[in-house]
């Protein structure tokens, strides 16, 4: 089967190199003549584990890359929609590019095909598709929504190994063929999950949101511990117990962040206002989700005697390990926050240094000094502060920390640290809703 896939962003490359790698044959699209020139060269634009594998050895024979949409469309059976639908300011989902693709590709189609909306849309998206598409096919096209579940740090095990493949469609002969272009995906048992395109769309934003919701329930537990003397990951422990809850997403931290779930509780909920129908959970999802920076701050200010003038150690930029992805990450938030109170930054990320250098600078962040040792960071710092769960971070050696840092705070944002341990080092440990250890001075 030959398909093509219409942005080479984190959804569209992940989905082409994989489809690819299972013997599909894939053109990605892109305007950007330089991006698609990195790629060709097996240089993937953003990190993501096991992807710049998957381009380089399955580019040039079963994946490639174009700017040339109507020769890419061409000879091929399905195309994928995977460009990016930024907010609005009202939080609602940006689609013009979804819309701009759609009528290209009819205007482009030279024979009958199916294209398929992989971009996280609204409800209602794939009815407004099919209208663009209706104006301007001069041959039969089927909009499919086939909405994408991919986690950031994880995205190839997820599309090669799938929980479940959703496929909104009323046309059985455009399901028949997402049937079969998914098939290599779908052997162990059947993944398949057809529905209406409305259900579909609904889906998508409906998983991240209870997730998301997850967090945020969590984080306020740990605002509840703190407030009372408890401590959360005792609480988590027994909470996950209960299988009907289970422990994923059940860890307290700084927040959630990234490019889905943010945006979409912001375009679920804009949803729900415009058909009437205010989705109340989803939207103190959103308000809860800005708590735990504020507490970690308060909590700094307080400890530190206040902030001005002060070094504070920061480990991890990005929004979550196994990424370079710093939109709305927690960290650059809580960076923003000690900046602005006076308080000098050195920050470190194995994998996020470029993409925040460049969000910090947007900022106007340009005093933020950072570096790859995440040792160096602490040199007379006077707290270290722990904000992405990165595994070389876990169990660090306190004893150097101890020497290195000028102050003895460890303020630890996702509960990573053994307080112990910190404590033993004569430093003192301060967790998300857990009791503070270790001598004060």
């Amino acid at each position: 089967m030959k398909i093509a896939v219409v942005g080479t962003g984190y959804v569209g490359l992940v989905a082409g190199a994989c489809f690819a790698d299972a013997g599909t044959n894939v053109v990605c699209v892109d305007v950007d003549e330089a991006k698609l020139q990195r790629l060709s060269r097996g240089d993937v634009p953003f990190f993501e584990p096991r992807l710049a594998e998957l381009v380089t050895r399955n580019w040039p024979d079963r994946l490639s890359f174009s700017s040339d949409l109507r020769a890419s469309i061409a000879g091929r059976s399905a195309v994928f929609v995977a460009v990016g639908t930024p907010p609005n300011e009202d939080g609602s989902a940006d689609l013009s590019h979804v819309l701009k693709v759609a009528e290209d590709v009819a205007c482009a189609a030279e024979h009958e095909l199916v294209l398929v909306l992989k971009s996280t849309v609204p409800v209602g998206t794939n009815e407004q598709v099919s209208e663009v598409v209706g104006r301007h096919a001069k041959h039969r096209i089927s909009v499919v929504s086939n909405p994408e579940f991919l986690k950031e740090g994880d995205a190839v095990n997820d599309f090669l190994k799938p929980d479940r493949i959703v496929v909104g469609t009323n046309d059985d002969r455009a399901f028949e063929l997402l049937r079969r272009l998914y098939a290599p995906f779908n052997r162990q048992k059947n993944r398949l999950q057809r529905m209406s395109p409305k259900s579909a769309e609904i889906v998508k934003y409906a998983a991240n949101a209870l997730l998301a919701t997850k967090i945020s329930f969590m984080n306020e537990i740990a605002q509840l511990c703190d407030a009372a003397g408890g401590d959360v990951e005792q609480v988590r422990v027994a909470l996950g117990s209960d299988r009907r809850i289970g422990f994923q997403f059940l860890y307290p931290g700084l927040g959630f962040g990234g490019s889905c779930f943010p945006k979409d509780l912001r375009a679920l909920t804009r949803t729900g206002m415009d058909l009437g129908t205010p989705l109340r959970v989803a939207e103190a999802a959103i308000l809860a989700n800005e708590l735990p920076v504020a507490t970690v701050l308060r909590h700094m200010e307080q400890d530190l005697s206040g902030l001005e003038g002060k070094t504070v150690a920061v480990w991890g930029l990005a929004f979550k390990p196994r990424t370079d992805d710093v939109r709305e990450s927690p960290a650059l938030r809580l960076i923003e926050g000690l900046v602005r109170r006076g308080a000098s930054v050195r920050g470190t990320d194995p994998q996020a240094l470029e993409t925040a250098k460049v969000r910090l600078e947007a900022l106007g962040m340009t005093g933020v000094a950072l570096t790859s040792d995440e040792y160096e960071a602490c040199r007379d710092a006077d707290a270290l502060l722990v904000a992405t769960e990165w595994n070389q971070y876990r169990n660090p050696d306190m004893a150097r920390l101890r020497e290195l840092m000028r102050g003895r705070l460890v303020f630890d944002g996702r509960n990573i640290l053994v307080p112990e341990a910190v404590a033993d080092a004569g430093l003192r440990y301060r967790g998300m809703g857990r009791p503070p250890v270790g001598a004060r001075s």
